[in-house]
């Protein structure tokens, strides 16, 4: 899990980020899927906007860095899957995140 404050790559992301350049370089049968969370602070709008920038923010960077757009598809879910609660400022930093999900292609 990628921690995003606003669309921007903390540098503390950056080493999970090279391995998963690696890993996908490394295996040509993967595709992965981006999905950019947010917390519930805000409009749900601008929420989703914000977590598609964070997805995209991570491909980008993926891509930029060799791994092939066809095989990266991004997706923002503004504050519609949480994995902690609201009420409280440390679940809200749980819920603001990028998360990877891998699929094998054939």
């Amino acid at each position: 899990m990628i921690i995003a404050t606003k669309a921007i790559i903390k540098p503390l992301s950056f080493p999970i980020l090279n391995a998963i350049v690696k890993v996908m370089k490394n295996n040509p049968s993967y595709k992965l899927m981006i999905g950019g969370h947010t917390d519930d602070v805000g409009e749900d709008g601008m929420n989703m906007t914000l977590s598609q920038d964070r997805s995209s923010s991570v491909a980008n960077y993926l891509i930029t860095h060799g791994v092939d757009p066809m095989r990266v598809t991004e997706t923002g879910y503004g504050e519609t899957v949480p994995v902690d609660t609201n009420k409280s400022e440390k679940g809200r930093t749980r819920n603001r995140r990028v998360e990877f999900k891998v699929e094998f292609l054939q």
